[in-house]
């Protein structure tokens, strides 16, 4: 059995994405027509094996809670929003609900970052991690990014033989590699034995002399577990050639926008509109590739036009 966990932050997170999530929280606001994270569902569900997804974050539950009642609906899918009493990092979060994620024993279990587009590729992921057996602690989705994008990104030095990861930093000051990590995460269950080797020794610390790093719960993935594993043999690198994108800014949702509409094309074809059919026939011209809201009026006389190249 798998799981997945999306990370969706909260009200205090995602500062540059306003104005678009000044009325709706970031995680729910429409690309290409849908939430942000209902791409993340609808990927997972594609797994056979995927049984339960969970949501973590500390946005009020009321926010929340017809958008899952709504997917549970839509997927037949067990989903549930855990809330954090306070922000606990990317790991944080992980470790307080770890007692969750590891009922009904799943053999691996995928952690995505809210604020990530993609044409997600979770089958790929799962099938590289299982050929590791029990040698992969975890393996991470990675694309090419420029020399200067990169230093905004976790980047790694791989095996290009084996594909392990020899060496991680989080968005480095200089050059370390042009091969960053995309936010999205295939983790086996022994990965909390590390997160709470991290936990404890910051406890320690703390009683000791009183300067713990935030609060001690407060983990985070990428620089308190991933860099201290790479290159012991236990993290893994899986590239995507295909398209991703991480939301930070309002712009950057154009260019999500944009994927998420040609990916229709091929896996969700009913969801973009056509000059002559369904409601739009006879009506206003459409140039692909577009998608139009139920609630939209259109003028007969208009020309909507997907992306102008």
């Amino acid at each position: 059995m798998l799981k997945a966990v999306i990370l969706i932050g909260g009200p205090q997170k995602g500062t540059r994405f306003r104005p678009l999530s000044l009325d709706i929280p970031k995680p729910l606001f429409p690309v290409a027509g849908f939430p942000i994270i209902q791409h993340h569902i609808e990927a997972c569900t594609v797994l056979k094996d995927l049984k339960e997804i969970l949501l973590i974050g500390f946005y009020p539950t009321a926010q929340i809670e017809n958008f899952i009642t709504e997917m549970q609906q839509q997927h037949n899918i067990f989903i549930k929003y855990l809330q954090e009493f306070a922000p606990l990092g990317t790991a944080g979060g992980l470790f307080h609900f770890r007692d969750q994620i590891r009922v009904g024993s799943p053999e691996a279990f995928f952690v995505m970052n809210g604020d990530v587009c993609a044409d997600f590729k979770l089958q790929d992921i799962y099938e590289f991690h299982k050929s590791k057996k029990d040698k992969a602690l975890v393996t991470i989705m990675s694309t090419e990014a420029t020399r200067q994008q990169s230093l905004e990104y976790g980047c790694m030095v791989i095996d290009k033989d084996t594909q392990e990861v020899k060496h991680y930093v989080e968005k480095p000051s200089s050059y370390v590699s042009t091969l960053i990590n995309c936010g999205v995460y295939l983790f086996s269950p022994d990965i909390f034995q590390k997160i709470g080797e991290v936990f404890n020794s910051k406890q320690q610390d703390l009683n000791r002399n009183g300067n713990g790093c935030k609060e001690t719960g407060y983990i985070q993935l990428e620089q308190d577990i991933l860099a201290p594993l790479a290159g012991t043999g236990r993290v893994f690198a899986v590239q995507t050639h295909n398209w991703w994108a991480q939301l930070k800014t309002a712009g950057s949702a154009i260019y999500a926008n944009r994927h998420y509409l040609e990916l229709y094309k091929t896996q969700h074809s009913d969801r973009l509109a056509e000059t002559n059919s369904g409601e739009n026939k006879s009506k206003c011209v459409i140039i692909p590739d577009v998608y139009v809201h139920p609630s939209a009026n259109i003028h007969s006389t208009s020309v909507v036009h997907g992306l102008i190249k």
